[in-house]
């Protein structure tokens, strides 16, 4: 079987580690093949892929963000991309795709399901149908307490430092407040 993967909303820690578990169980469990859809609902829009196998999420746990990108893209509000998106997928031989992302993301893949399209939800903390989450606890952790590989406030800007690498998105990043200030100060030095 040949399936899909991608990423949709706002980069958010625990991603790679998500689209590794998914390749590295389905290729060496199942015999899957994966190909991997860049820059979330974009990527199976207009046919952006890249090859995802076990060398490719090969080191991935330690990079920020997602390795394939992710947009905020909407294929119900592009006229004629449902059909654009079934298309593609065809052409890739796709039998299956994997939406990893919040609400919006996880939306379009049941809509896309409903339609037809063969497509598995996974979900993070900002769906109002959580089952699952991934991600915040490692960003909250690594501010507040000696747990990460360097123990230090930087180790928690890491993962941030590739998500916003040269070519990707800027944004603003809010100061801590209250306890989350104090513990970061606290622990930032350590």
């Amino acid at each position: 079987m040949r399936i899909g993967v991608l990423t949709g909303g706002g980069d958010c820690p625990g991603l790679n580690a998500v689209i590794r578990a998914v390749v590295r169980k389905g290729v060496a469990v199942y015999g899957h093949e994966f190909v991997g859809f860049r820059d979330g609902w974009k990527g199976p829009l207009e046919g952006l892929t890249k090859p995802l196998g076990i060398a490719e999420v090969r080191g991935i746990l330690p990079r920020g963000g997602t390795i394939l990108g992710s947009s905020r893209t909407n294929p119900f509000k592009i006229e004629g991309g449902v059909e654009r998106i079934k298309v593609n997928l065809a052409e890739q031989g796709v039998d299956a795709l994997v939406a990893i992302g919040g609400e919006d993301t996880l939306g379009v893949a049941t809509k896309l399901n409903d339609l037809g399209v063969n497509s598995e939800e996974h979900c993070d903390e900002a769906s109002s149908s959580t089952i699952c989450a991934f991600g915040r606890g490692r960003s909250l952790a690594c501010g507040r307490r000696p747990r990460c590989t360097g123990a230090s406030l930087s180790d928690a800007a890491d993962p941030a430092r590739d998500s916003f690498s040269p070519g990707r998105r800027i944004r603003r990043r809010r100061t801590p407040v209250g306890g989350q200030a104090e513990a970061a100060a606290r622990h930032g030095g350590r």
